[in-house]
């Protein structure tokens, strides 16, 4: 026994100096006592009173439900962050008009009573995640930093969460227990569900209610059966100042001497991104803020990817805006919800069983990047500057650092290598986490050159799946963003773009394009 609690004291102070920690602390509800992460012992008395179910808690409605959310806010200081103020009127509606009885009955009796056991575990789920940080490889750390932190502007970084600590993260989200007054000076998204909920009473729509429903059907499944996989969440820099052993920010001239092949092109006139079967890159057409207004009143196609894959939203919590040399890449988010329709139209239609494959971590092969394209860009769309920054948007997210070598040749030319050594530590052993991680492929070779970092023996060869990126609401140029996608992938040695149009009728004859390539 005594072995045992020394064990245990070793781990928590070691959370407790964690510096990842120390960058979210400011943005999680919870505190350090006695070395150990816990939640205050008020909120504790509330959260074991729900999980007992409605006849011991008396929350049977969404009325009491915020009610309770309210208690528990007040118990971690949080009435000084205001809530959306509808959002105790959406709770309501939602859960006590639009709701059938019989889902309500399940929901106040097995669904929320499991969430807050969720809750309850959260301190734990988290030291847990913090002990086993940096450790991905059979428990070895490997020198690549994966826990839980803020992945601010233009540090490259990845961190790796369990499905199981998405849960109650995302349970914390429902009750509204994120500390927000400092998100907006990190340039943090949204995090909390209270105007999620507050847009649903406000200005009730039929796609608002069924985004809810496809988040309520998210908790419906997790608690039914718990998720054991993971997903890793990486920001993509490409590097403004030129660096050795990194790719930098292409200019112009590099642009217009590329002799990269152009990959193979595919359209497709039906069928959308998420369903496609070829193991692609998915890209969502981001807000510079990830996830857009996913949890407000948006419903076009990243808040809608937000609310099928609801894990997705976990990167809300932790990865400010990005800049224009920046992206962000997904791996693993599970998908559980079917869905017809778009913006006004779009519908909750039901259970989906992801049978995606898992990798070697754990990650459902699910790889998707955000890249944010620019708003209403009217005429600027055409000049020089603004189409450099586009074609480099897209060559960040795209661009697969474990293909680095091929990369170096492509641009010998792009400028001088030299740097400093401290700006060689960080970025040199970012290009080492992706040679490391990219794949999962269980055919891990160690480099032998000066780096000594890991690569991996690539079997798959990961094209892109996207379509009108930049388009519609953002008011660009179909046919300009197209050959602008086309270039970028080329550039980064992926094989193919398989294209959905969505059925713009200025892509009709975009099939034509594969002459180019001939």
């Amino acid at each position: 026994m005594a072995s045992s609690s020394c064990e245990v004291a070793a781990i928590t102070e070691g959370v407790e100096s964690r510096e990842d920690l120390k960058s979210m602390l400011p943005f999680l509800p919870l505190v350090i006592r006695s070395s150990s992460l816990v939640w205050p012992s008020r909120v504790v008395e509330v959260l074991k009173a729900i999980s007992k179910g409605p006849d011991y808690s008396n929350i049977n409605s969404g009325e009491s439900l915020f009610t309770a959310i309210s208690d528990i806010r007040n118990s971690l200081y949080l009435s000084a962050e205001p809530l959306a103020p509808f959002a105790q009127d959406g709770y309501s509606l939602f859960f006590d008009e639009l709701m059938s009885r019989a889902e309500s009955t399940k929901w106040f009796g097995e669904i929320l009573p499991a969430m807050a056991n969720l809750l309850l575990r959260m301190p734990s789920l988290l030291e847990s995640h913090y002990e086993n940080a940096d450790k991905l490889l059979d428990g070895v750390k490997t020198g690549v930093k994966t826990g839980l932190r803020v992945l601010g502007p233009q540090v490259a970084g990845i961190v790796f969460l369990s499905q199981e600590l998405i849960s109650a993260l995302l349970a914390c989200a429902f009750f509204c227990l994120f500390p927000v007054t400092n998100r907006g000076a990190k340039h943090l998204p949204t995090i909390n569900l209270d105007h999620l909920f507050e847009n649903l009473y406000e200005s009730y729509s039929k796609n608002q209610e069924n985004k809810i429903m496809c988040i309520v059907h998210y908790f419906e499944r997790i608690c039914s059966c718990a998720p054991v996989g993971f997903v890793s969440f990486e920001r993509k820099v490409l590097p403004l100042e030129q660096i050795p052993t990194c790719i930098s920010y292409p200019d112009a001239d590099f642009w217009s001497k590329s002799v990269a092949p152009l990959c193979s092109f595919e359209v497709h006139n039906s069928g959308f991104i998420e369903d496609q079967s070829n193991g692609a890159l998915e890209v969502d057409f981001a807000n510079k803020y990830l996830g857009g207004g996913a949890l407000h009143r948006g419903c076009v196609q990243e808040e809608i990817r937000f609310m099928i894959n609801p894990e997705l939203i976990a990167g809300m919590l932790f990865l400010p805006h990005m800049e224009d040399n920046e992206a962000i890449e997904i791996v693993g988010a599970e998908r559980f919800s079917n869905y017809t329709g778009y913006a006004s139209s779009f519908r909750f239609s039901g259970d989906h069983v992801d049978r995606r494959n898992v990798d070697s971590f754990g990650r459902h092969k699910t790889r998707i990047v955000a890249i944010d394209a620019l708003s209403n860009p009217g005429m600027r769309q055409y000049k020089i500057n603004y189409l450099l920054r586009e074609i480099n948007k897209a060559f960040c997210g795209f661009s697969d650092l474990s293909k680095y070598d091929h990369y170096k040749r492509l641009f010998q030319n792009s400028g001088p290598q030299g740097a400093d050594s401290e700006e060689h530590y960080k970025y040199g052993n970012v290009l080492s986490m992706n040679n490391f991680l990219v794949r999962g492929s269980n055919d891990l070779i160690e480099d032998s050159g000066e780096k000594s970092t890991w690569c991996l023996d690539h079997k798959d060869k990961i094209g892109i799946a996207t379509g009108n990126w930049g388009c519609g609401a953002f008011g660009g140029d179909p046919e300009l963003k197209t050959i602008i996608q086309w270039l970028a992938a080329s550039q980064a040695l992926r094989p193919s773009i398989f294209y959905y149009t969505f059925g713009i009728e200025a892509l009709s004859n975009l099939d034509q394009a594969k002459e180019y390539k001939s």
